[in-house]
Protein backbone atom coordinates (compact mmCIF):
# COMPACT_ATOMS: atom_id res chain seq x y z
CA UNK A 1 0.00 0.00 0.00
CA UNK A 2 1.16 3.52 -0.83
CA UNK A 3 0.08 5.97 1.90
CA UNK A 4 -0.68 9.59 1.18
CA UNK A 5 1.32 10.60 4.26
CA UNK A 6 3.44 9.00 6.97
CA UNK A 7 3.74 10.91 10.26
CA UNK A 8 6.66 10.07 12.55
CA UNK A 9 5.92 11.13 16.12
CA UNK A 10 2.70 10.80 18.09
CA UNK A 11 2.83 13.95 20.19
CA UNK A 12 0.35 16.82 19.86
CA UNK A 13 1.82 17.92 16.50
CA UNK A 14 1.70 14.49 14.92
CA UNK A 15 -1.72 13.65 16.34
CA UNK A 16 -3.27 16.89 15.16
CA UNK A 17 -1.72 16.42 11.72
CA UNK A 18 -3.22 12.93 11.56
CA UNK A 19 -6.63 14.29 12.58
CA UNK A 20 -6.65 16.94 9.86
CA UNK A 21 -5.44 14.54 7.16
CA UNK A 22 -7.92 11.89 8.24
CA UNK A 23 -10.74 14.38 7.89
CA UNK A 24 -9.38 15.17 4.41
CA UNK A 25 -9.86 11.48 3.47
CA UNK A 26 -6.11 10.93 3.24
CA UNK A 27 -4.51 7.58 4.01
CA UNK A 28 -2.15 8.10 6.94
CA UNK A 29 0.31 5.92 8.84
CA UNK A 30 1.12 7.44 12.25
CA UNK A 31 4.28 5.98 13.80
CA UNK A 32 4.53 6.35 17.56
CA UNK A 33 6.53 4.11 19.90
CA UNK A 34 5.00 5.72 23.02
CA UNK A 35 7.98 7.60 24.45
CA UNK A 36 6.67 11.18 24.69
CA UNK A 37 8.99 13.83 26.13
CA UNK A 38 6.32 15.05 28.57
CA UNK A 39 5.65 11.62 30.10
CA UNK A 40 7.24 12.75 33.42
CA UNK A 41 4.94 15.78 33.62
CA UNK A 42 2.05 15.58 36.08
CA UNK A 43 -0.24 17.77 33.94
CA UNK A 44 -0.37 19.90 30.80
CA UNK A 45 -1.63 23.46 30.92
CA UNK A 46 -2.53 26.35 28.66
CA UNK A 47 -4.70 24.39 26.19
CA UNK A 48 -8.32 25.56 26.26
CA UNK A 49 -10.76 22.77 27.32
CA UNK A 50 -7.80 20.58 28.37
CA UNK A 51 -6.12 22.71 31.06
CA UNK A 52 -4.65 20.45 33.75
CA UNK A 53 -5.01 17.22 31.80
CA UNK A 54 -2.41 14.50 32.31
CA UNK A 55 -0.28 13.69 29.25
CA UNK A 56 -1.50 10.09 29.25
CA UNK A 57 -5.16 11.16 29.27
CA UNK A 58 -4.49 13.70 26.51
CA UNK A 59 -3.00 10.96 24.35
CA UNK A 60 -5.91 8.61 25.11
CA UNK A 61 -8.52 11.17 24.06
CA UNK A 62 -6.48 12.21 21.02
CA UNK A 63 -6.11 8.66 19.74
CA UNK A 64 -9.81 7.97 20.31
CA UNK A 65 -10.61 10.95 18.11
CA UNK A 66 -7.95 10.40 15.44
CA UNK A 67 -8.65 6.70 14.93
CA UNK A 68 -12.35 7.33 14.30
CA UNK A 69 -11.23 8.11 10.76
CA UNK A 70 -10.78 4.78 8.97
CA UNK A 71 -7.99 5.99 6.69
CA UNK A 72 -5.68 6.71 9.67
CA UNK A 73 -3.64 3.80 11.03
CA UNK A 74 -1.57 3.80 14.22
CA UNK A 75 1.73 1.93 13.94
CA UNK A 76 3.18 1.34 17.42
CA UNK A 77 6.64 0.75 16.04
CA UNK A 78 9.96 2.59 15.92
CA UNK A 79 11.20 3.98 12.62
CA UNK A 80 14.83 2.99 12.05
CA UNK A 81 15.47 4.24 8.52
CA UNK A 82 13.99 6.43 5.80
CA UNK A 83 14.88 6.06 2.14
CA UNK A 84 14.11 8.65 -0.47
CA UNK A 85 12.40 7.22 -3.54
CA UNK A 86 11.88 8.70 -6.98
CA UNK A 87 8.40 9.70 -5.85
CA UNK A 88 8.05 9.69 -2.09
CA UNK A 89 9.74 7.77 0.70
CA UNK A 90 10.14 4.27 2.11
CA UNK A 91 9.95 3.85 5.89
CA UNK A 92 11.73 0.95 7.62
CA UNK A 93 10.86 -0.04 11.18
CA UNK A 94 12.36 -1.91 14.11
CA UNK A 95 9.91 -4.74 13.54
CA UNK A 96 11.01 -5.16 9.93
CA UNK A 97 8.12 -3.37 8.23
CA UNK A 98 8.55 -1.47 4.95
CA UNK A 99 6.01 1.30 4.38
CA UNK A 100 5.83 3.54 1.33
CA UNK A 101 4.37 7.04 1.29
CA UNK A 102 3.95 10.02 -0.99
CA UNK A 103 4.54 12.61 1.74
CA UNK A 104 6.33 12.55 5.10
CA UNK A 105 5.87 14.66 8.25
CA UNK A 106 8.49 14.49 11.01
CA UNK A 107 7.08 15.56 14.38
CA UNK A 108 9.36 13.67 16.76
CA UNK A 109 10.20 16.79 18.75
CA UNK A 110 12.97 17.51 21.22
CA UNK A 111 15.03 15.73 23.84
CA UNK A 112 15.77 17.34 27.18
CA UNK A 113 19.15 16.96 28.86
CA UNK A 114 18.87 18.01 32.49
CA UNK A 115 21.71 19.56 34.51
CA UNK A 116 23.99 16.94 36.06
CA UNK A 117 22.82 17.41 39.64
CA UNK A 118 22.17 14.58 42.09
CA UNK A 119 18.48 13.94 42.66
CA UNK A 120 17.18 16.11 39.84
CA UNK A 121 15.26 13.28 38.15
CA UNK A 122 13.35 12.61 41.38
CA UNK A 123 11.78 16.07 41.26
CA UNK A 124 11.57 16.97 37.58
CA UNK A 125 7.94 17.13 36.50
CA UNK A 126 6.69 17.20 40.10
CA UNK A 127 8.24 20.22 41.84
CA UNK A 128 11.02 21.21 39.41
CA UNK A 129 9.96 22.41 35.97
CA UNK A 130 11.29 24.29 32.95
CA UNK A 131 8.31 26.31 31.66
CA UNK A 132 6.74 29.05 33.79
CA UNK A 133 3.68 29.24 31.55
CA UNK A 134 3.09 25.52 32.03
CA UNK A 135 3.68 25.26 35.79
CA UNK A 136 4.20 28.73 37.25
CA UNK A 137 0.62 28.96 38.53
CA UNK A 138 1.00 25.80 40.62
CA UNK A 139 4.14 27.23 42.28
CA UNK A 140 2.84 30.79 42.65
CA UNK A 141 4.06 32.77 45.67
CA UNK A 142 6.17 29.86 46.94
CA UNK A 143 9.88 30.00 47.87
CA UNK A 144 11.49 28.93 44.59
CA UNK A 145 14.96 28.17 43.29
CA UNK A 146 15.87 29.15 39.74
CA UNK A 147 18.84 27.28 38.31
CA UNK A 148 20.01 29.94 35.89
CA UNK A 149 23.16 28.41 34.46
CA UNK A 150 22.72 29.08 30.74
CA UNK A 151 22.28 31.98 28.33
CA UNK A 152 18.82 33.42 28.73
CA UNK A 153 18.87 32.96 32.51
CA UNK A 154 18.19 36.64 33.23
CA UNK A 155 15.08 36.63 31.04
CA UNK A 156 13.73 33.55 32.78
CA UNK A 157 14.34 35.04 36.23
CA UNK A 158 12.48 38.23 35.30
CA UNK A 159 9.62 36.16 33.94
CA UNK A 160 9.33 34.07 37.12
CA UNK A 161 9.33 37.19 39.30
CA UNK A 162 5.70 37.75 38.28
CA UNK A 163 4.72 34.34 39.71
CA UNK A 164 6.74 34.56 42.93
CA UNK A 165 8.83 37.30 44.55
CA UNK A 166 10.57 34.73 46.78
CA UNK A 167 13.29 33.67 44.36
CA UNK A 168 16.85 32.47 44.89
CA UNK A 169 18.96 32.16 41.77
CA UNK A 170 21.68 29.51 41.53
CA UNK A 171 24.16 29.75 38.68
CA UNK A 172 25.62 26.33 39.59
CA UNK A 173 29.17 27.59 39.18
CA UNK A 174 28.58 29.11 35.74
CA UNK A 175 28.99 32.73 34.65
CA UNK A 176 25.46 33.05 33.29
CA UNK A 177 24.79 36.57 34.62
CA UNK A 178 26.62 39.84 34.08
CA UNK A 179 27.67 42.07 36.95
CA UNK A 180 24.91 44.53 36.06
CA UNK A 181 22.29 41.78 36.00
CA UNK A 182 23.35 40.49 39.42
CA UNK A 183 23.19 44.00 40.84
CA UNK A 184 19.66 44.48 39.50
CA UNK A 185 18.53 41.14 40.93
CA UNK A 186 19.96 41.97 44.34
CA UNK A 187 18.19 45.34 44.19
CA UNK A 188 14.95 43.40 43.71
CA UNK A 189 15.75 41.27 46.76
CA UNK A 190 16.69 38.22 44.69
CA UNK A 191 19.70 36.40 46.12
CA UNK A 192 22.25 35.01 43.66
CA UNK A 193 24.31 31.98 44.71
CA UNK A 194 27.19 31.05 42.43
CA UNK A 195 28.42 27.99 44.35
CA UNK A 196 27.94 24.71 42.42
CA UNK A 197 24.94 22.63 43.49
CA UNK A 198 25.61 19.24 45.07
CA UNK A 199 22.09 17.83 45.23
CA UNK A 200 18.35 18.37 45.42
CA UNK A 201 16.66 16.82 48.47
CA UNK A 202 13.06 16.08 49.39
CA UNK A 203 10.48 13.29 49.51
CA UNK A 204 7.95 11.86 47.06
CA UNK A 205 9.02 14.24 44.32
CA UNK A 206 8.52 17.34 46.47
CA UNK A 207 11.64 19.48 46.80
CA UNK A 208 12.53 20.96 50.19
CA UNK A 209 16.27 21.59 50.10
CA UNK A 210 19.07 22.54 47.71
CA UNK A 211 22.54 21.50 48.89
CA UNK A 212 25.79 23.10 47.70
CA UNK A 213 29.32 21.84 47.26
CA UNK A 214 30.60 24.01 50.15
CA UNK A 215 28.25 22.26 52.61
CA UNK A 216 25.66 25.05 52.78
CA UNK A 217 22.02 24.64 51.83
CA UNK A 218 18.78 26.57 51.27
CA UNK A 219 15.17 25.60 51.88
CA UNK A 220 12.95 25.76 48.78
CA UNK A 221 9.61 24.12 47.93
CA UNK A 222 10.04 24.04 44.15
CA UNK A 223 11.77 25.68 41.26
CA UNK A 224 12.69 25.97 37.62
CA UNK A 225 15.68 24.71 35.69
CA UNK A 226 17.03 25.24 32.18
CA UNK A 227 17.50 21.97 30.28
CA UNK A 228 19.57 21.70 27.15
CA UNK A 229 17.37 21.07 24.13
CA UNK A 230 18.40 18.70 21.37
CA UNK A 231 16.41 17.92 18.28
CA UNK A 232 15.68 14.26 17.61
CA UNK A 233 17.60 14.72 14.36
CA UNK A 234 17.22 11.16 13.16
CA UNK A 235 17.49 10.64 9.42
CA UNK A 236 19.13 14.02 8.72
CA UNK A 237 21.88 12.34 6.67
CA UNK A 238 19.42 10.14 4.80
CA UNK A 239 17.09 13.02 3.91
CA UNK A 240 19.58 15.85 3.56
CA UNK A 241 17.33 18.61 4.87
CA UNK A 242 18.62 22.04 5.90
CA UNK A 243 18.59 23.01 9.56
CA UNK A 244 17.88 26.29 11.33
CA UNK A 245 18.70 27.66 14.79
CA UNK A 246 19.47 25.07 17.49
CA UNK A 247 19.32 22.26 14.93
CA UNK A 248 15.61 22.58 14.17
CA UNK A 249 14.51 21.51 10.69
CA UNK A 250 14.39 24.52 8.39
CA UNK A 251 10.84 24.91 7.04
CA UNK A 252 8.86 27.60 5.30
CA UNK A 253 5.85 29.23 6.94
CA UNK A 254 3.67 26.29 5.85
CA UNK A 255 5.92 23.54 7.22
CA UNK A 256 7.71 22.47 4.03
CA UNK A 257 11.37 21.52 4.43
CA UNK A 258 14.04 21.96 1.78
CA UNK A 259 13.44 18.36 0.66
CA UNK A 260 10.41 18.01 -1.67
CA UNK A 261 7.65 16.00 -0.03
CA UNK A 262 9.18 16.21 3.45
CA UNK A 263 7.61 18.40 6.15
CA UNK A 264 8.19 19.08 9.83
CA UNK A 265 5.82 20.13 12.62
CA UNK A 266 5.95 21.01 16.30
CA UNK A 267 9.24 21.23 18.17
CA UNK A 268 11.03 19.54 15.27
CA UNK A 269 10.41 22.65 13.16
CA UNK A 270 11.16 25.40 15.65
CA UNK A 271 12.64 26.04 19.07
CA UNK A 272 10.22 28.19 21.02
CA UNK A 273 7.59 27.77 23.73
CA UNK A 274 7.37 24.00 24.13
CA UNK A 275 3.65 23.79 24.78
CA UNK A 276 0.88 21.46 23.64
CA UNK A 277 -1.12 24.26 22.05
CA UNK A 278 1.79 25.46 19.89
CA UNK A 279 2.63 21.93 18.76
CA UNK A 280 -0.98 21.04 17.92
CA UNK A 281 -1.40 24.23 15.89
CA UNK A 282 1.79 23.51 13.98
CA UNK A 283 0.61 19.99 13.20
CA UNK A 284 -2.73 21.27 11.93
CA UNK A 285 -1.14 23.86 9.66
CA UNK A 286 1.43 21.44 8.27
CA UNK A 287 -1.24 18.83 7.54
CA UNK A 288 -3.24 21.38 5.56
CA UNK A 289 -0.10 22.11 3.54
CA UNK A 290 0.43 18.41 2.84
CA UNK A 291 -3.17 18.02 1.71
CA UNK A 292 -3.00 21.07 -0.53
CA UNK A 293 0.23 19.85 -2.12
CA UNK A 294 -1.42 16.47 -2.79
CA UNK A 295 -4.47 18.23 -4.26
CA UNK A 296 -2.28 20.27 -6.62
CA UNK A 297 -0.45 17.15 -7.81
CA UNK A 298 -3.67 15.18 -8.36
CA UNK A 299 -5.64 18.01 -9.96
CA UNK A 300 -2.92 18.65 -12.51
CA UNK A 301 -2.66 15.03 -13.68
Amino acid sequence: MLYDCVIIGGGPAGLNAALVLGRAKRTVALFDHNQPRNRVTHASHGFLTRDGITPSEFRRIAYDEVLRYPSVQHWQDEVTDIRKQEKGFEILTKNGEHVKTRKLILSSGLREILPDIEGIHNFYGKSLFNCPYCDGWELRDQPLVVVGDKPGAFHKIKLLYSWSRDLIVCTNGHAALTHEQKELLEHKGIQVIETPIRAFRGENGMLNQVQFMDGSHIERSGGFIMPEWHLNDLFSKELGYDTAAFGAIAVDIQGRSTVPGFYAAGDAAYVGPSQVVFAAASGSKTAMTVNMDLVEEEFNL
